[in-house]
């Protein structure tokens, strides 16, 4: 299998489960935050804040899909390291706030990790390309 299809499913894997997981915090928030690793229930109506998360997760998700599905594969793979930051944040926010360690770094930090290696090969993959010379235009004789 070529890198560029390997490349292909892993994106298409992330944008899945991106896009998977904001829903489920949009339709779900009190059943899906548990898993996020943060140690207690938001006090009052927290519900708000939780939906707030799931909304950036689906609008990360339909960026990398635009840019897979328009096929943009080098600025995929500057989205895809840059989108990993959110999950690092993910997993130093459970962490500063005495969450689960084996989820801050078992699903925070292991996704975030997955997705800069994604973006770092898509971005070897499309390295020769971005590097080639553009072909000079004919010139009048």
């Amino acid at each position: 299998m070529s890198l560029k299809k390997i490349n292909t499913v892993l994106a298409a894997a992330f944008i899945l489960f991106i896009l998977w997981f904001g829903t489920e915090f949009i339709l779900s928030p009190e059943t899906t935050a548990p898993g996020y690793g943060l140690p207690s229930w938001p006090s009052g109506d927290g519900d708000g804040f939780l939906i707030i998360k799931g909304i950036r997760d689906v609008v990360l998700a339909l960026v990398l899909g635009i840019l897979l599905v328009t096929g943009h594969r080098r600025a995929l793979g500057w989205v895809l390291l840059v989108e990993a930051l959110a999950a690092y944040g993910d997993m130093a926010n459970v962490l500063a706030h005495h969450g689960s360690v084996a989820t801050a770094l078992g699903v925070h930090c292991l996704t975030a990790t997955l997705m800069a290696v994604n973006g770092l090969l898509i971005m070897r993959e499309t390295r020769k390309a971005a590097a080639a010379p553009a072909t000079p235009a004919p010139q009048p004789a």
